[in-house]
């Protein structure tokens, strides 16, 4: 379950994402500027430490990309790469937002979702009077595995940029993350996926797959 403060972040994702997006491998140097926020989609970190967000944005020439992100209160040791910036959080105060492919907790919730079934997590938003109320995600995610399975445990990854996707190795797992969503996507048949709907996009999407590796 995630609960979504009324606060404000400054600067605010968008502006981060839209300063950091033109220098990936992967985003065609869209070039700098404002970006549209589409969707999100969130995944609890089982330990409550880490927030993980995967924003669906799109830049001023019309290109889709998938953006995770995760926030924390402290920067992240080794992963200075993968740094998005950081941002003062009106009620947590300062977090440092890293690219969710560099972040081990973020693969850890990834293929949790993907080989046990797994959905988006549930959104609390805090309203006015300091409760919360539920709040339909803008985006649906299912895992196509066959049956829960417990938290993976978080291991260090590493990380490869191939064209328009993300590919991030974990102990015997391989995770292909797309990048860019608006192009054609490919899997082999023997992968457990992540699938994806949102407004506007009501045919499952493919987000990322997973594959055991020898």
């Amino acid at each position: 379950m995630a609960v979504i403060h009324r606060v404000q972040l400054t600067p605010t994702k968008r502006d981060l994402i839209a300063d950091w997006l033109p220098a990936r491998p992967w985003s065609g140097s869209p070039g700098a500027g404002q970006v549209e926020a589409v969707g999100a989609y969130r995944f609890d970190d089982p330990s409550g430490v880490v927030g993980i967000e995967t924003l669906l944005v799109r830049t001023a020439d019309a290109r889709l990309f998938q953006v995770p992100l995760t926030y924390r209160d402290a920067p992240l040791a080794g992963a200075e790469d993968f740094l998005v910036g950081t941002s003062e959080h009106s009620v947590l105060g300062r977090r440092w937002i890293y690219d969710g492919c560099g972040d081990p907790v973020y693969v850890a919730a990834l293929a949790t979702a993907i080989l046990g079934g797994g959905r988006e997590a549930a959104e609390w938003v805090e309203q006015a009077d300091g409760s919360s109320g539920r709040r339909e995600p803008s985006v649906r995610v299912v895992g196509s595995g066959a049956g829960r399975v417990e938290a993976l445990p978080v291991v260090p990854v590493s990380v490869v940029d191939d064209g328009t996707t993300t590919t991030v190795g974990a102990s015997e797992l391989e995770l292909v993350v797309r990048r860019v969503l608006d192009g054609p996507a490919g899997a082999d048949d023997d992968v457990e996926t992540l699938t994806g709907t949102w407004p506007g996009n009501a045919e499952p999407t493919l987000l990322a797959y997973a594959r055991r590796v020898p």
